[in-house]
C-alpha cells in the first residue's frame, strides 16, 4: 500500500527535476542561444529605425514638392483664365479637394459662375423614375425638355436639362437668370444638389466650361451601377460645352477611368488623375484653360491612361 511518505518524496522528486530543467535551461539560453536572440532584436530594431527615418524623408519629400508646386502656380497660372467663366460641379467623393481646386483656377484667374454639389441620391438607380419627373416639373420657358433625351435613364435626362442651364449653349441664346434660378431650385429643392455656401456658390449665370471635381469610385451593393450614373452625368455635360474631371486615380469604376477608356469621351473631355494632390489641382487651372482656350482635351496625371503629367507650354 502506497503511505504519505512516498507521496512526499515523489513530489520532492518532480519539483527537483523542474528545478534542474529551469537551471540547465537558464543556463543553455544564456549561451549562445541568447546571443543569437539578441542579435537578432538589435537588427530588428535597427531595421525599424531605418524603416521610420525613411517614411519621414518621403513624407518631408512630397510636403517640398507640394509647397514648390504651390509655389510654381503662382508664376504659371495668373492670366490663363482671365476673362472666362467656370462653374465647379462637385461630386460627393470629390469635396475634399475642392476648395483647393477652386483656389487655383481663381489664382489663373477664372470667374467661378457657382459651385454645384451633386448628391448621393442623384445616382441611386431607385430614383430615376423620380429623376425623369423631375426634369419634366424643372424645364422652363428658356430652359426646355426639346431635344433631351428621351428613355427611362433620369439621370440622363436630368443631367442634360441641368447643363442645358448652367452651361453656355453651342447655339441660341442663353437662357433667362429667372430661368436658371428656378431650374436649380427646383432640382435644389428634391434634395439632388445642394451648395457648399449658398451666398457665393449658387450659379449665377452660365459658364463657358464646367470642372467636374471626383475622388473614388462607390464600393457599395450599387457601385457599379453608380458609377455608370457619374459617367452619365459626366457625358451629358460634355454634349453642352467643356469639361474638365479632376479626379483622383484612374482605377477600375472611376470616372476617369472609364473616360479613358472611351474612343469618344476622351477626345473631348480632359481629365487629371492626381487632383487630390496641389501638383495636380494646378494641372487642372491649366487644363481647363488648354480646354477653353484651344479646345483641347487631354489626359494628366500619374495613372493609366495619361499621355503626360501637365499640358504642353506655350513657348
Amino acid at each position: 500500500m502506497i503511505n504519505f511518505r512516498y507521496h512526499v518524496v515523489s513530489l520532492t522528486a518532480v519539483f527537483l527535476a523542474l528545478a534542474i530543467g529551469l537551471v540547465v535551461g537558464t543556463a543553455a539560453l544564456n549561451g549562445p542561444v541568447a546571443d543569437s536572440l539578441n542579435q537578432r532584436v538589435s537588427e530588428l530594431k535597427k531595421d525599424n529605425t531605418q524603416l521610420r527615418d525613411s517614411v519621414s524623408s518621403l513624407q518631408e519629400e512630397v510636403k517640398r514638392e507640394e509647397d514648390f508646386a504651390a509655389e510654381m502656380a503662382q508664376v504659371v497660372l495668373p492670366g490663363r483664365l482671365t476673362g472666362r467663366k467656370v462653374l465647379m460641379v462637385t461630386l460627393p467623393s470629390g469635396r475634399d479637394q475642392a476648395d483647393q481646386i477652386r483656389t487655383m483656377l481663381t489664382t489663373a484667374g477664372a470667374t467661378i459662375t457657382g459651385r454645384i454639389e451633386m448628391q448621393d441620391s442623384f445616382f441611386l438607380p431607385a430614383n430615376s423614375q423620380e429623376l425623369l419627373y423631375l426634369a419634366a416639373s424643372a424645364a422652363q420657358p428658356s430652359i426646355p425638355v426639346t431635344g433631351l433625351p428621351s428613355n427611362s435613364d433620369g439621370v440622363e435626362t436630368a443631367s442634360a436639362l441641368l447643363a442645358s442651364g448652367v452651361l453656355d449653349r453651342t447655339q441660341g441664346t442663353p437662357p433667362a437668370a429667372t430661368d436658371l434660378t428656378a431650374l436649380l431650385t427646383a432640382y435644389e429643392k428634391a434634395k439632388y444638389i445642394s451648395y457648399p455656401d449658398a451666398g457665393k456658390d449658387k450659379v449665377t449665370e452660365p459658364a463657358q466650361a464646367v470642372v467636374i471635381v471626383s475622388g473614388l469610385p462607390y464600393v457599395d451593393k450599387d457601385s457599379a451601377q453608380k458609377d455608370q450614373a457619374v459617367v452619365t452625368m459626366v457625358s451629358q455635360f460634355d454634349k453642352q460645352g467643356s469639361v474638365v474631371v479632376a479626379g483622383n486615380g484612374a482605377s477600375d469604376g472611376n470616372v476617369v477611368a472609364a473616360i479613358r477608356g472611351d474612343g469618344a469621351l476622351v477626345k473631348s473631355i480632359s481629365t487629371i488623375d492626381n487632383a487630390n494632390t496641389t501638383q495636380g489641382q494646378v494641372v487642372t487651372a491649366l487644363a481647363t484653360a488648354e480646354m477653353v482656350n484651344d479646345n483641347k482635351a487631354g489626359q494628366y496625371g500619374l495613372g493609366a491612361g495619361a499621355a503626360s503629367m501637365m499640358p504642353q507650354q506655350p513657348q
